[in-house]
């Protein structure tokens, strides 16, 4: 059942955005009426052409931007909040590293603006290294990493506050399938712990596999919106699945279709394996079978300070650790 709407962690009413020249003249709609709602524990997906306004409607909830009119309240309050942001991560399509640290100084950095304890920061920074595949890498500049590398530590500083609203644009960019998996399937996990996603992506398959709504923008407008199913399902045709049958047997069900209306087989073909799943399974058995690899490796699952089980050392730290 659908949350009353006043249980939105985002929600937007007539929100628009126009950008304007030197001398305040109208130069660019970039979003026009948006109304938009993201619900507790929901993965919403934006989906657009470039200049379709999704990094904009990002922008905006983060309070980065100031809406030319309409409204947007982040868990019930305006973006600006300072308790708003604690509750946010957010990875942006490029991410900013200083390429002079390595994972873990990075990591603890973002740690520190969200005034963790070091005992909390140092705990998560392991556990997240560990979940995105980097614990062996942790000591070298981030200059050194590829940009798969670097979207991963991307990700790991996305969660390091242990969000409720994660914001991501195109996180599988650069990524290899291995990693865009383990991100997809994190997106999942954290959905089952009760968190929301606004996943951002040119990757319409990322999209379909984990997304439970999307909104589809274009010149600035909202074109669609719904569930998955509810726009992408064909109303005017049946999917059989069953065993291979034998020539005797489709012209057997043939007659039948025929006798049925004047209907026939339009096409019959063997279902395949996509070829996600098949690279995924050769590189699984070259695991199994010792091979090695001097990149990233495959996650270890989610954080365990990001479930519902937490660290009961995490839950009430002291106040006076927060400075270390």
């Amino acid at each position: 059942m659908k949350p009353p709407p006043d249980t939105a962690f985002v929600k937007t009413a007539g929100l628009k955005k126009v950008f304007k020249d030197f001398w305040l003249r109208p130069k660019v709609v970039a979003l026009e009426g948006l109304d938009l709602e993201i619900l507790p524990g929901e993965v919403h997906g934006l989906l657009g052409s470039n200049g379709a306004g999704k990094s904009t409607t990002i922008k905006l909830i983060l309070g980065l931007l100031f809406p030319t009119s309409g409204e947007v309240t982040v868990f019930g309050k305006p973006p600006g909040d300072v308790e708003t942001k604690n509750r946010i991560g957010y990875l942006p399509e490029e991410s900013y590293l200083y390429g002079f640290l390595d994972a873990e100084e990075i990591l603890d950095y973002y740690g520190r603006l969200f005034n963790l304890p070091g005992p909390t920061r140092r705990s998560r920074i392991a556990e997240l290294l560990d979940m995105v595949g980097l614990q062996g890498m942790r000591n070298r500049p981030l200059a050194e990493y590829s940009k798969g590398m670097q979207r991963r530590i991307g990700i790991a500083q996305a969660l390091i506050n242990n969000p409720d609203l994660l914001i991501l644009d195109e996180p599988t960019t650069g990524l290899d399938p291995i990693g865009a998996r383990e991100v997809k399937d994190l997106i999942l996990r954290l959905r089952e712990e009760g968190k929301s996603v606004l996943l951002s992506s040119h990757r319409l398959a990322d999209v379909e596999d984990v997304c439970d709504r999307i909104t589809v923008l274009y010149g600035g407008c909202k074109q669609a919106e719904g569930t998955i199913d509810e726009l992408l399902s064909s109303p005017e045709s049946t999917v059989i699945e069953t065993d291979r049958l034998d020539a005797d047997t489709l012209a057997g069900i043939e007659a039948l279709l025929k006798k049925a209306g004047g209907l026939s087989i339009r096409k019959t073909e063997s279902p395949r394996q996509s070829l996600e799943n098949f690279f995924l399974g050769l590189v699984e058995k070259a695991g199994r079978e010792g091979a090695e690899t001097s990149g990233a490796t495959g996650g270890a699952g989610v954080a365990r300070f990001l479930t519902r089980e937490r660290p009961a050392e995490e839950k009430d730290p002291p106040a006076e650790e927060a400075a270390d």
